[in-house]
């Protein structure tokens, strides 16, 4: 491997389901912010094999955790899940990507809306005290097809306790009933008004922020739907509301 990788060592893997696992790696070297990802490889077949994922933890841990799915067919992804503790495992040395707090302006409400493994950048970001310096109020979204894959209830549940009601946690289930969580998807629940019905916060231009990660449909969806209430992208040079990654 060449020097912009670090050498990391396996500490723990989590199965949360049969296709959903979260890797925590030691990798001390490593430097990122919250909210950005990193490239993870492994020597596959005597190949090296590499793809970006985003960190689950603060930049404040001792660890490195990543959330991710083994994709059918997929080398890396099926290889990850496979590893044991004190396995190998190469890390890009530095974080990319723009989905962090210092490019949004300071704001009353920030929403923060994912599917499936992209609450894992938010939750790197909900983890880092600082980060909270940023807004009042917080309004984590995650959308998942069952129930079974809404991930990191502990961790959610002790950002709660910490944080109280300035953490606002609604959750999307597709593909059953889950008495607890909203139907459907994420752009038509704006468009009628349930999603801000069930925050009890208006998307206001005023005083919004929206992050958008996962999805690429979702993402474009999404964001077709703020603009219509009179939301607008965020850029560096022409500040806005809306701020996405795609998540593959």
């Amino acid at each position: 491997m060449t020097e912009k990788w670090a050498q990391g060592e396996v500490l723990s893997i989590k199965h949360w389901t049969e296709s959903l696992y979260s890797i925590r790696i030691l990798a001390p070297e490593v430097k990122f912010t919250a909210g950005q990802y990193t490239k993870i490889s492994l020597n596959i077949n005597n190949e090296e094999v590499a793809r970006p994922y985003s960190f689950v933890n603060s930049p404040n841990e001792e660890f490195l955790e990543f959330y991710s799915v083994s994709v059918p067919n997929g080398p890396l992804s099926t290889e990850l899940q496979r590893l044991k503790i004190g396995d190998p495992v190469s890390v890009g040395l530095k974080g990319n990507g723009f989905l962090v707090l210092n490019e949004i302006p300071k704001v009353e409400n920030i929403w923060m809306l994912a599917t499936g493994t992209a609450i894992g950048p938010y939750l790197s970001i909900l983890k880092t005290k600082e980060s909270w310096g940023k807004f009042e109020n917080v309004i984590l979204i995650h959308a998942v097809r069952y129930s079974k894959e809404l991930a990191y209830q502990k961790t959610i549940n002790e950002l709660k306790e910490i944080y109280g009601e300035r953490l606002i946690y609604i959750t999307y289930v597709s593909r059953e009933n889950s008495e607890n969580s909203l139907e459907g998807r994420i752009p038509k629940s704006i468009g009628n008004g349930i999603l801000e019905k069930a925050a009890n916060i208006k998307m206001s231009p005023e005083n919004t922020h929206i992050m958008l990660c996962g999805n690429p449909e979702m993402v474009k969806d999404t964001t077709i739907e703020l603009k219509k209430i009179g939301l607008k992208k965020h850029r560096r040079n022409s500040p806005g509301h809306i701020t996405t990654e795609n998540y593959w």
